[in-house]
C-alpha cells in the first residue's frame, strides 16, 4: 500500500470510528511503513491506530517511529499503557527509549518493568554515549559448548522469538567469557549428533564494551558480520551490536560529519523538528569567527589599494579567482576528510599525499588557467592576461594544498578534520587567494 493511501485510510477510519476493522486491511503492510504513516497523526490519534495491533506488532511498529515520536507519545500516554509495549521492545531499543525520556519519566516507567528487564535496562543506559556499549543489545543467543548440534538446534529453536538475530550462536563458559561463535548454517548442516565443539570458531571478532561505536560500525563493515560480540574487560559476553544498528551509527556518523563541513554543530533532532533557536545557536557561531576571518581578505585588498586603482580591471577577476581557490580547496578537503574518517589514510600519509596532490593542483591549475587566460586579455590587455593566468595556476595549487593539509593538522592536535571543510577551507583560501592575486600583480606590473 502507497504512502498516501496508507494515512488517507488511517484518517478514514478514525473519522468513520471503525479503526478496530483496521487489523485485517494492515495484514501485509510493514511495520516500517505503518510507523511512517502514523507520525502523520497528533499522539492521541496515533495511539488509538496502534492498539489495533497486539501488544508486539505495537512494540514493533513503535520501534520504527522517530524519536522525537516515541517521547512524545511515551509523555502522552498512561504508565500502564506504555510499559507492556516497552517490555516487547528489543533491549537496545528500550535503552535507546529510555536515555530520552526525563529523570521523572524514567522513575515512573522503571517501577512498571519487571526485576530482570529494570535491571538488564539500567545495565544497558549505564555506558557511555557513543560506545559500543551503549549501542549494544543483550537480546542474543548463547550456546554450552557441550551441547552437540541437534541440542543447540533445539536451544536455538527455543530462544529464536526474544532474541535479535540467532544466525550467530555465542558459546560462553560458566563464567560467560567468550569462547567462540558458532553459525547457524554450520549447525543446519552438520550431523545432528556431531559436538558443537567442532564447528566453533575460536577467534572470533569481538569488541570491547568502551570501544567507539564508529570503530564498532568499521568491524562490522570489514568483516561482513550480522552482529558482533561485545565484552567486558574479564572478556565476559554482554551484549551484541547488529548490522543494523552499525548502519544507523554510520547514518548519524555521516549527517554529523556533513553538518560539520557547513560548520553547522551538531543537532540532536531532525531538521524539521528543531526550533528556531536551536537552528540559530548550532549555526551562528561559525559564521561570527568566520565574519572576523574575513577581514583579513579585506585587509589584503586595502593593503593593495594603489595598485587596484592603477589597474581597475584587476577586480573584475577578484572573484573569479579567489572563488576558484576556495573551490579547489573545498574539493581537496572533502576528499582528505572523507579519507581520514573512513581509515584509509592516517597522518603518516600526509607526506606522499602532498607530492600527489601538487602534481593534481598543478595540472588543474594549468587547465584553469589557460580556460581564463582570453577573458583577461579581452578585459585588460597581455599584461593582465599574464597576471590573471599566473595567479590561477598558483591560487588553485594553494587552495588545494590548503584544504589537503588543514584536516591533517587538525587529526594532530585530536580535533575533528570534518571541522575543516566547506567554510573553513574556503575562507582561508580566499585570503590567500587575494594575497596571492594582488602580489603578483603588483610585482608583474611593477607598482
Amino acid at each position: 500500500m502507497e504512502l498516501p493511501t496508507l494515512i488517507a485510510t488511517l484518517r478514514s477510519a478514525l473519522e468513520s470510528n471503525t479503526v478496530p476493522q483496521l487489523r485485517e486491511q494492515l495484514d501485509d503492510v510493514h511495520p516500517a511503513d505503518l510507523a511512517s504513516a502514523l507520525i502523520e497523526f497528533a499522539p492521541n490519534d496515533l495511539w488509538t491506530l496502534l492498539t489495533v495491533f497486539p501488544r508486539a506488532e505495537q512494540a514493533e511498529v513503535f520501534g520504527y517511529l522517530p524519536a522525537e515520536e516515541q517521547v512524545a507519545l511515551s509523555i502522552s500516554i498512561s504508565r500502564r499503557k506504555l510499559a507492556p509495549i516497552i517490555r516487547q521492545m528489543s533491549s537496545d531499543e528500550r535503552a535507546d527509549l529510555f536515555n530520552r525520556l526525563s529523570e521523572e519519566q524514567r522513575e515512573t516507567l522503571l517501577p512498571a518493568l519487571a526485576q530482570a528487564e529494570r535491571e538488564d535496562l539500567l545495565r544497558l543506559t549505564s555506558h557511555e554515549e557513543g560506545t559500543a556499549g551503549a549501542i549494544m543489545t543483550s537480546d542474543y543467543a548463547i550456546l554450552g559448548q557441550e551441547l552437540n548440534v541437534a541440542q543447540a538446534l533445539d536451544s536455538l529453536r527455543r530462544e529464536a522469538p526474544d532474541k535479535e538475530t540467532i544466525y550467530s550462536a555465542y558459546v560462553v563458559d560458566g563464567a560467560r567469557q567468550l569462547i567462540g561463535v558458532v553459525t547457524l548454517r554450520d549447525l543446519i548442516l552438520a550431523p545432528l549428533q556431531m559436538p558443537i565443539e567442532e564447528l566453533i570458531n575460536h577467534d572470533p571478532i569481538y569488541a570491547a564494551v568502551a570501544m567507539p561505536q564508529e570503530e564498532v560500525a568499521a568491524l562490522i563493515a570489514k568483516y561482513d558480520l550480522l552482529a558482533l560480540p561485545i565484552v567486558n574487560n574479564e572478556h565476559q559476553m554482554v551484549g551484541i551490536v547488529t548490522y543494523d544498528d552499525a548502519m544507523d551509527v554510520v547514518a548519524a556518523e555521516a549527517t554529523e560529519d556533513f553538518h560539520k563541513t557547513a560548520t553547522i554543530g551538531k543537532l540532536e533532532t531532525s531538521v524539521k523538528d528543531a526550533s528556531i533557536g536551536l537552528l540559530y545557536r548550532k549555526r551562528v557561531l561559525w559564521l561570527v569567527i568566520l565574519v572576523f576571518g574575513n577581514i583579513f581578505s579585506g585587509a589584503g585588498i586595502a593593503h593593495f589599494e594603489g595598485t587596484i586603482s592603477s589597474h581597475i580591471a584587476l577586480l573584475f577577476f577578484l572573484p573569479l579567482l579567489i572563488g576558484s581557490s576556495g573551490n579547489a580547496g573545498a574539493q581537496s578537503g572533502t576528499l582528505m576528510v572523507r579519507a581520514l574518517a573512513t581509515g584509509e589514510i592516517k597522518l603518516r600519509d600526509w607526506g606522499n599525499l602532498l607530492g600527489k596532490e601538487c602534481l593534481v593542483a598543478g595540472l588543474l591549475g594549468l587547465t584553469m588557467a589557460a580556460a581564463v587566460v582570453g577573458l583577461g586579455w579581452w578585459r585588460g590587455g597581455y599584461d593582465i592576461a599574464v597576471v590573471v593566468a599566473a595567479t590561477m595556476m598558483l591560487v588553485v595549487l594553494a587552495g588545494s594544498l590548503i584544504g589537503l593539509s588543514l584536516p591533517f593538522l587538525l587529526s594532530r592536535f585530536k580535533l575533528d578534520p570534518a571541522t575543516a571543510s566547506g567554510p573553513l577551507i574556503t575562507s582561508i583560501a580566499d585570503v590567500a587567494g587575494v594575497v596571492l592575486y594582488f602580489s603578483i600583480a603588483t610585482w608583474y606590473l611593477g607598482l
